[in-house]
C-alpha cells in the first residue's frame, strides 16, 4: 500500500507536488524505532550507498525499485546516525546532478523547425514534471537526511531546493534552451491572441516552472511585455482607421477581458498590473483624443447610453482620461446649449470636478423645477451613483441645517426623481434626513410647552434639530467652552428628550450650531445672525472691550484654524463688528481685537457669514474613500449570497453573477482581492484540483 501511494504521487500534477514538497507534508514512510542497529563498517557503508544509489537511479529511469521502501528509509537513518551525513548528502547531490546534466542533450539536439516548437514545449514540460515527481520520491527516501543534517546547516539547500537549483543551472539557464522555451511560449500566446485554441494547461505548467525556478521576470516577463506593447501599438493604429468608435470601444473592452483572463489562467499574478497598463496605454491612452473627436458627439447625438457608459469606464482607467472626457463633453454642451437650455450651467462653471461631485452640487434645486429634468438626463450617464449619493447627501445636509434651500418642495421633487431612477434603497437615508427635520419641529413644540412649566425659565430660546446618525454625513465632534446658561439649557433639553426616549444618546454638534444675538451699537439696537463659534467670541466682549487671539482661544476652546476663520469673519469681512489691530485681511497670533461700537448697517438683522474653508482635495478623496469602503462590504455580501445559493461556481461565472448584482463599477482586480479576503476568512475555498473553481464553506 505504501509503494502504491508513492507511485500515485509521481503522477500528480506539478502544483500539488510543489506545495507538498515545500511544506514538508510528505509523511508516507513511517519508520519503526529499531533498538538494534547494524555495526558501521566500510563494507556496510559502501553496500548501503550502492543500494540507495540504485534506488535513486530506478526512480530517475522510471523503473521498479528492487528494495523495500521502509528498508531504504531505515538505511538513510542508520547512515545519518553514524555521522556520515555530509558524505551521503554530497553523493546524493552528485547522482542527481549527473542525471540532470544528461537531460540537456535531448533539447540541444532537438530539430529547430518552427513546426516543432509546440512539441519542444511538451518535451520540456514532460521533463519538468518527471523531475518534480522524481525529486518528491527521492526526498521521501532521504527524508531523515533532509530533516536533520540539511535542516541544521543553514547554508545547505533542502533536497527539493537542490533539485530546483540543478534543473535551473543545467537545463533552463542554458541560453539556447531558455530562448527556445520562451519563444515557444510567446508564440503560443500570440496564436491565442489571434483567435486560435492553445493548450493553456501546458502554458500554466511551463510558466509555473519559470516562476518556481525564479527566472520568470528576467527570462519571460520583460520579453512578453515588449511583445505585448508592439502588438497593441500596431493594432491600435490599424483599428482606429478601420473601425468606428463604438466598435473600437467594444474591441478594447474585449481585449482587456482577454488579458485579465490570461493572468487568471496561466500568467503570474505579478504580470497583471504592467500587462493591463500596457494594453490601456496603447489602445486607449495613445488614441484618447482621436476617440473623443471621432465619436463622442455622435454617441451623444444618438443617445447611445451603452457605448457612453463603456467610454466612461474605459477612460477612467487612463491617467487624465476623465478630465479629457469632461472637457470634450463641455465643448459639446457649449455648442448645443441652445437645444438644451438647462445644461447652460456647464458653460458658466469655472472648474469642472468629476461628474458625480459636480452634478451633486448642481442638484441644489431652484424655483426653476424644469432644470431637474435636465439634471436627471445627465445623472443617467453616471455609473458610480453611490459616489454621487455621498456628495449629494453632504450638500443637502448643509442646505437643510442652515436653511439655504430655495424650496423644500423642489428638494423633495428631486428626491422623488432619484427614487424613481434608482429605487427606494438609494434615497432611504436622504428621506430620513427630511423626516428628522420634520420630527424635530414636533419635538420643539413639545419642548416649548415643557419650558413654560419650568419654575426657572431661561432667557435663551433654544431650538434643537435631532439628527439620526445613520442618515446624516459624519461630523467631527469638537469640544468648546459654552457659557453656563447654554450648558444649563442643554441639560434641561437632555432631561426632557431622554425622558421621552429612554435608551438613546445625544451628542451635541457645535460646528452646526447658529444663534441670533441682540446687541447695541451707537447707531442703535441690532440683531446679529451668527454661527455658534461667532457667538462664543462675541459674548466675551460683554466682560471686556479687548482681547488677544490667545485669550479668545483659551476662553472658547475653539480649534486654532476654525478660530482664525471666525475672527476673520467678524473683523475683516463686510460686517465688521470687531476691530483688529493691526489691520489686515489675515489673522495672526499677535493680533488684538476690540468691540466696534461705531458699527453701522442699514438692516436691523444682519447675517454675518462664517468664512467657509473651501472643500479640499483631501475632503473629496475622503468622501470617495468612504464610498469605496462601503463598496467592499457590498461586494463581500454579494459574494457570500451567491456562493451560499450556488454552493460551487467557476471564477468566471461567479464574476459574471457578481456584475449582475452590483450597481457600481468594479475592476476585476478588486473583485479578486475580495474573493481572496473571503477565502482567508473561511467563507469559501478553492477547489483542490481546479484553482479557478470555488466552494461555499458552510
Amino acid at each position: 500500500m505504501m509503494a502504491e501511494d508513492i507511485q500515485h504521487n509521481q503522477k500528480a500534477n506539478f502544483n500539488g507536488l510543489t506545495k507538498s514538497a515545500k511544506s514538508g507534508a510528505s509523511k508516507k514512510l513511517t519508520i519503526k524505532n529499531f533498538k538494534d542497529r547494524p555495526e558501521l563498517t566500510d563494507s556496510y557503508t559502501e553496500d548501503t550507498w550502492i543500494k540507495l544509489r540504485d534506488a535513486v537511479s530506478a526512480i530517475q529511469n522510471s523503473t521498479s525499485i528492487k528494495y523495500n521502501l521502509e528498508e531504504l528509509y531505515q538505511a538513510v537513518e542508520n547512515l545519518c546516525s553514524y555521522k556520515v551525513s555530509p558524505v551521503l548528502y554530497k553523493q546524493l547531490r552528485q547522482v542527481c546532478e549527473d542525471h540532470i546534466q544528461a537531460q540537456i542533450h535531448q533539447f540541444r539536439e532537438y530539430p529547430s523547425s518552427s513546426l516543432d516548437s509546440l512539441s519542444f514545449l511538451k518535451r520540456m514540460n514532460r521533463c519538468w514534471q518527471d523531475h518534480c515527481s522524481q525529486t518528491i520520491m527521492i526526498r521521501s527516501i532521504f527524508l531523515f537526511l533532509d530533516r536533520t543534517y540539511i535542516l541544521q546547516n543553514s547554508l545547505l539547500p533542502s533536497i527539493w531546493d537542490t533539485g530546483l537549483e540543478l534543473f535551473r543551472t543545467h537545463i533552463v539557464s542554458d541560453g539556447a534552451v531558455q530562448s527556445r522555451t520562451v519563444e515557444g511560449i510567446l508564440e503560443q500566446i500570440e496564436c491565442e491572441r489571434n483567435g486560435e485554441t492553445v493548450d493553456r494547461s501546458l502554458l500554466r505548467s511551463l510558466l509555473g516552472m519559470l516562476s518556481d525556478l525564479q527566472v520568470y521576470k528576467d527570462s519571460f516577463e520583460q520579453r512578453f511585455l515588449t511583445e505585448t506593447n508592439r502588438l497593441y501599438a500596431a493594432e491600435g493604429q490599424r483599428l482606429m482607421q478601420e473601425r468606428d468608435v463604438p466598435e473600437y470601444l467594444h474591441h478594447v473592452s474585449r481585449r482587456l477581458e482577454e488579458e485579465n483572463d490570461r493572468v487568471i489562467s496561466y500568467l503570474d499574478q505579478s504580470t497583471q498590473k504592467p500587462l493591463i497598463a500596457t494594453v490601456e496605454k496603447q489602445l486607449l491612452g495613445e488614441h484618447m483624443n482621436a476617440i473623443l473627436q471621432k465619436g463622442l458627439w455622435m454617441l451623444l447625438d444618438e443617445n447611445r447610453v451603452c457605448e457612453l457608459t463603456l467610454l466612461y469606464e474605459l477612460l477612467s482607467k487612463v491617467k487624465g482620461g476623465l478630465m479629457t472626457l469632461l472637457q470634450a463633453w463641455r465643448d459639446y454642451i457649449k455648442v448645443h446649449a441652445h437645444q438644451t437650455s438647462g445644461l447652460l450651467l456647464f458653460t458658466t462653471t469655472k472648474t469642472i470636478k468629476k461628474t458625480f461631485s459636480l452634478l451633486a452640487v448642481w442638484s441644489d434645486p431652484t424655483d426653476e423645477l424644469l432644470i431637474l429634468d435636465k439634471i436627471m438626463i445627465i445623472f443617467r450617464f453616471i455609473h458610480g451613483k453611490d459616489v454621487f449619493e455621498a456628495f449629494y447627501k453632504k450638500d443637502l445636509a448643509k442646505r437643510l441645517l442652515v436653511g439655504k434651500s430655495a424650496s423644500v418642495d423642489a428638494e423633495k421633487s428631486m428626491l422623488s426623481k432619484l427614487k424613481h431612477e434608482c429605487g427606494a434603497a438609494f434615497t432611504s437615508k436622504l428621506e430620513g434626513m427630511f423626516k428628522d427635520m420634520e420630527l424635530s419641529k414636533d419635538i420643539m413644540i413639545q419642548f416649548k410647552q415643557y419650558m413654560q412649566n419650568q419654575s426657572d425659565p431661561s432667557n435663551i430660546e433654544l431650538t434643537v434639530n435631532i439628527l439620526t446618525m445613520g442618515y446624516w454625513p459624519s461630523y467631527t465632534p469638537m469640544d468648546v467652552h459654552l457659557p453656563a446658561e447654554m450648558v444649563k439649557l442643554q441639560e434641561v433639553f437632555k432631561i426632557f428628550y431622554l425622558g421621552k426616549h429612554s435608551g438613546r444618546k445625544l451628542q451635541w454638534q457645535p460646528t452646526l450650531g447658529h444663534a441670533v444675538l441682540k446687541t447695541e451699537f451707537k447707531e442703535g439696537k441690532k440683531e446679529l445672525q451668527v454661527s455658534l463659534f461667532q457667538t462664543l467670541v462675541l459674548l466675551m466682549f460683554n466682560e471686556c472691550d479687548e482681547y488677544s487671539v490667545e485669550e479668545i482661544r483659551t476662553a472658547t476652546g475653539i480649534e486654532d484654524g476654525e478660530l482664525k476663520r471666525t475672527l476673520q469673519s467678524l473683523a475683516c469681512g463686510k460686517a465688521r463688528v470687531l476691530n483688529k489691530m493691526p489691520r489686515g485681511k489675515d489673522v495672526e497670533d499677535a493680533d488684538r481685537f476690540h468691540f466696534n461700537s461705531d458699527f453701522t448697517h442699514k438692516l436691523f438683522r444682519i447675517k454675518i457669514n462664517q468664512i467657509q474653508m473651501k472643500e479640499t482635495v483631501e475632503e473629496q478623496v475622503s468622501t470617495t474613500e468612504r464610498v469605496f469602503q462601503d463598496r467592499q462590504y457590498q461586494i463581500d455580501a454579494a459574494l457570500v449570497r451567491i456562493m451560499k445559493m450556488r454552493k460551487t461556481l467557476s471564477h468566471n461565472l461567479l464574476v459574471s453573477e457578481l456584475y449582475n448584482q452590483l450597481k457600481f463599477p468594479v475592476k476585476p482586480a478588486d473583485l479578486k482581492k475580495r474573493i481572496e479576503s473571503l477565502i482567508d476568512r473561511d467563507y469559501m475555498e478553492r477547489d483542490k484540483e481546479n484553482p479557478n473553481q470555488y466552494h461555499y464553506v458552510a
